[in-house]
C-alpha cells in the first residue's frame, strides 16, 4: 500500500503460502484497476491505504462508510488493529534492519 517494495514482496510470499494466484498479487499495487478484487476486498484495500498513507489528504469518513457497509463491527475492529500493528511493526523495524552483507 506504500510502495515498500519489501513490504510487498514479504506479504506476497505470505499470500502464495496460503494459494493466492500470482496474476493477483501481480495487480495488487494496482487494485483499483484489477478485475480480481470484489467489492469487499476492495473497502478492505481502500481502509488499509487510509491508515497507511496518513499524511495524504484522504476523505476518512467516505472510506470507513465503504468499509462499514462490507464488514461487521467486529471485523472492522479486527481489520484496523491488524493494520495498525503491521504499520507500528514496518515503521519500528526500519530502523533495526541490517544492510545486506
Amino acid at each position: 500500500m506504500n510502495g515498500c517494495a519489501f513490504c510487498m514482496h514479504m506479504h506476497a510470499g505470505d499470500a502464495r503460502k496460503v494459494g493466492v494466484p500470482d496474476e493477483v498479487l501481480d495487480t495488487l499495487a494496482g487494485w483499483r484497476e484489477a478485475p480480481w478484487f470484489s467489492e469487499r476486498e476492495r473497502a478492505a484495500l481502500a481502509w488499509t491505504e487510509r491508515l497507511t498513507r496518513l499524511s495524504e489528504p484522504m476523505d476518512d469518513s467516505r472510506e470507513y462508510d465503504r468499509l462499514a457497509t462490507h464488514f461487521t463491527e467486529k471485523e472492522r475492529t479486527d481489520l484496523t488493529y491488524v493494520i495498525a500493528m503491521i504499520n507500528v511493526w514496518n515503521r519500528f523495524s526500519v530502523g533495526f534492519r541490517r544492510e545486506p552483507e
